[in-house]
């Protein structure tokens, strides 16, 4: 394992720290973990950006898409567990 020297405002090192007591564990793992979910949020980011340009590629290509409406529509009666046919996408109207 390498070593990063980071330097903490005083304000921030007795914040950390104060969480850290509250969370049951030492200063160093309580940074350790948020630096870890900070890393996994930006990946996930990324990955979500990558995906919506995609798909607007798609759309852009095709000139099909689904409206909210009738997607929201779906996800809420999926989401209760009730049948819905999936919205077919269509041509967007100019």
């Amino acid at each position: 394992m390498s070593t990063t020297t980071i330097r903490l405002p005083e304000a921030l090192k007795a914040s950390v720290a104060k969480a850290a007591k509250r969370a049951g564990t030492t200063p160093h793992n309580f940074i350790l973990e948020a630096i870890a979910d900070k890393a996994k949020l930006a990946d996930a980011r990324s990955d979500f950006i990558t995906a919506a340009e995609a798909r607007y590629a798609d759309i852009v290509e095709s000139g099909k898409t689904i409206s909210w409406l009738e997607m929201q529509q779906h996800l809420k009666l999926h989401a209760a567990g009730k049948k819905s046919m999936r919205p077919v996408a269509k041509k967007l109207a100019r």
